[in-house]
């Protein structure tokens, strides 16, 4: 019998991506880890989505409603979750392969940290300029170089569940909460444990990676919200210069 507490539940927004979330849950189903549960929160789609959904047996659960995003969809999947440790993952994304929740989870109740962070592969058409435009992985950091880039990938990090029970996902930050948490987190002083291992294959051409001055606009609101309102036309350079670094490279 499946334990009541899992170790880890996985967390899927999904809206109108059936082709994309049924790899996802392959490669999920894929590993030889099994202690976990699954939370598809669907933001209300077609048909298709929907009666794919309601096919899909424990460990995999799902609700379909409206929501306000995919923070908001991200903050139900945490509320609904069992497991002592969460994992975020988008449709269409995969675990890297079907030993990583294996390596990761053998040794996790020797680990003096409430987050665990490896590296991620990025698949797709634009270069986010952090990278490399020949191989586009991301190896995490935790330090306070956090403050011009996001040191974290949310497909490449597991956060223990206790680190949501005072705060979610804001909702002002449409694009980068995520970024947000992980800041606050480090203000907080929490430790994170680095691994060498590939967690996940993603996809670059998301909003998140579109390079949009809105993502950037959203970046100056986070930090000077989180640091001094003087430090605003600091935040702002720094987000220009990705900006005009990330155009030059995509156009």
């Amino acid at each position: 019998m499946k334990a009541i507490k899992p170790k880890l539940s996985i967390i899927i927004p999904v809206l109108n991506n059936l082709q994309g979330l049924t790899k996802t849950i392959d490669s999920i189903k894929n590993q030889t880890f099994k202690d976990f549960d699954v939370w598809i929160i669907d933001g209300g789609s077609a048909i298709e989505t929907q009666t794919y959904l309601s096919k899909l047996e424990a460990p995999f659960f799902y609700q379909s409603k409206k929501d306000k995003g995919i923070y908001d969809a991200m903050n139900i999947g945490i509320s609904l979750s069992k497991g002592e440790w969460l994992y975020f993952l988008g449709a269409g994304d995969l675990v890297f392969s079907k030993h990583v929740l294996q390596t990761v989870f053998n040794n996790s109740s020797n680990i003096n940290a409430r987050l665990i962070a490896g590296k991620i592969i990025y698949e797709g058409v634009l270069k986010p300029f952090v990278y490399s435009k020949n191989k586009m992985t991301k190896a995490p950091f935790w330090s306070p170089f956090i403050w011009i880039v996001n040191g974290l990938h949310h497909q490449g990090t597991f956060y223990k569940k206790e680190l949501f029970l005072n705060n979610n996902y804001n909702l002002e930050y449409k694009i980068v909460s995520d970024y947000w948490f992980n800041i606050h987190l480090f203000k907080n002083k929490e430790k994170c444990f680095l691994i060498d291992e590939t967690i996940a294959k993603c996809n670059s051409d998301g909003v998140s990676k579109s390079g949009n001055w809105s993502l950037y606009q959203e970046e100056i609101d986070l930090k000077t919200a989180l640091s001094l309102p003087i430090t605003r036309p600091f935040f702002y350079i720094i987000a220009a210069m990705k900006f005009l670094v990330r155009k030059i490279i995509n156009d």
